[in-house]
């Protein structure tokens, strides 16, 4: 065979088992794609790979702009473009020498939903475990407003740069498969805004917090202990950090409104130090996304029947109602009225998501006129054998919906507790038992299952909480 034609073969092989040396191709991060959401009014950034040293083009229909940046030695490009006020769909196209469009993009509220199985469970319900309401909810969904994301289950004992899901449209077919939580909170959003929203449930069934921290954010907690990355064969996914690498990493870019998050039950054998984990967590998020100040709502964990192993639940609860005001930007949803005794899984997600959905009306998009959080205690005065609370959050007082107020106990200093006897009155509460002549300590609602009574006007329920730090 003559030198000429060697050389030739092995050009055409070479161009057949390597496309980019003869034609560029633009590889884009699953989060981009059809049907996305951008942030609206931000500079929201765009990246992926292309041909190494090639300029990139990406065009936005919304503004007929378009911005240029070169690939570098690896193919790696990354840039931003300035969105609009919420609006669409709209078209983005992406070139460097070949073109690819993302079509049906919208601009509006982008949100991340995270968390362990209540976050994950779908509208549809798990087997034998419904989600109230849910067939009419899924029935009357289609919305052209939201988009619904899903990140499939994975773990890494390294960061990723992608992960696997795709944007669908808000269809009944898709709306049941997606995060109940999630799509409530999405679907009253948007209902009052008036604007798109982009929905992104990022979640694991019975993970701890730990996988969801990243590497970095695990090294002020000296109790724990970072895995191997040079290990081999298969890990356990509640590995330190391992999620958070697969499953979070991979968005960290991505520019988002705020963060949703529904865990607890995994580490309720450790709430103490859920005390620092949660709110580490949250610092841990803002400091990846590059968002110091980014919202973060989180669902508190509903009473369920443990049984008598184990530390009681109340003191993961506590641990949550804590957190809401460690950091600023924060808020806490409680489900006390809403939990099931043989169900970890309550199937009223809708108030899960729709309190979520009053903290962020409230503390980030600023609508004023409806109560966000359920009473917190401010106060307690003891006068006697009397003790008397206040209450935070309960500015047009307190109300039990006509039923009894019984979740109410009262410890002197041998720290036996004994049931109370308590009333609503026009500055709070007042309680006694006959049984504790000089009372120094009041829990309310503080086992593992029960059904909370205590409301603010407004209807959103008290946390579990105690005065005492025994």
């Amino acid at each position: 065979m003559k030198p000429k034609l060697i050389i030739f073969i092995f050009l055409i092989s070479s161009a057949v088992n390597n496309g980019s040396v003869l034609k560029a191709e633009i590889i884009l991060p699953a989060i981009f794609n059809d049907n996305m959401v951008l942030q609206q009014k931000t500079d929201a950034p765009v990246w992926g790979r292309a041909t190494p040293g090639n300029i990139v083009e990406i065009t936005t229909s919304w503004d007929n702009n378009t911005y240029r940046i070169r690939a570098n030695e690896k193919g790696n490009w990354k840039t931003a473009v300035k969105t609009p006020s919420a609006g669409g769909p709209y078209e983005i196209i992406i070139s460097d020498g070949k073109e690819l469009k993302l079509s049906n993009v919208l601009i509006g509220e982008v949100w991340i939903c995270s968390g362990q199985s209540n976050m994950a469970m779908p509208m549809k319900g798990y087997r034998n475990e419904p989600v109230i309401g849910s067939n009419e909810a899924i029935a009357s969904s289609s919305n052209k407003y939201i988009r619904l994301f899903t990140v499939s289950p994975d773990k890494s004992l390294e960061p990723l740069d992608d992960l696997t899901g795709e944007w669908l449209e808000c269809l009944p077919e898709n709306v049941a498969e997606f995060s109940a939580t999630a799509y409530f909170f999405g679907s009253m959003i948007q209902e009052v805004l008036g604007v798109p929203v982009g929905l992104i449930c990022s979640s694991w069934g019975g993970t701890r917090i730990e996988p969801w921290i990243s590497k970095e954010g695990l090294k002020r907690f000296d109790w724990i202990t970072l895995p191997d990355k040079n290990q081999t064969g298969d890990f356990s996914h509640q590995l330190p950090t391992v999620l958070f690498n697969a499953m979070i990493k991979p968005l960290t870019g991505f520019s988002v409104r705020g963060a949703l998050w529904y865990q607890g039950e995994s580490n309720r054998h450790d709430p103490f130090r859920y005390t620092e984990l949660m709110p580490g967590l949250i610092e841990n998020w803002r400091s990846e996304s590059g968002i110091d100040k980014m919202p973060f709502y989180y669902v508190q964990i509903a009473p369920f029947d443990y049984g008598t192993k184990g530390l009681n639940s109340a003191f993961l609860r506590e641990a949550q109602l804590k957190a809401s005001t460690a950091l600023p930007n924060t808020g806490m949803a409680s489900l006390m009225d809403a939990g099931e005794k043989d169900c970890i899984h309550p199937a009223n997600k809708r108030v899960a998501g729709e309190r979520l959905a009053y903290l962020a009306l409230a503390r980030t998009y600023g609508k004023n006129g409806f109560a966000c959080s359920g009473p917190v205690l401010n106060n307690m005065i003891i006068e006697g054998n009397m003790i008397k609370l206040t209450f935070d959050h309960a500015e047009n007082g307190l109300t039990t919906f006509g039923k009894d107020l019984v979740n109410f106990k009262i410890a002197g200093n041998n720290k036996r507790f004994y049931q109370a006897i308590a009333f609503i009155t026009r500055e709070g509460i007042t309680l006694f038992a006959p049984q504790v002549a000089k009372p120094v300590a009041v829990r309310y609602a503080f086992d593992d299952y029960v059904m909370g009574e205590l409301y603010n006007v407004e209807g959103l329920p008290a946390s579990s909480f105690r005065t005492d730090d025994w």
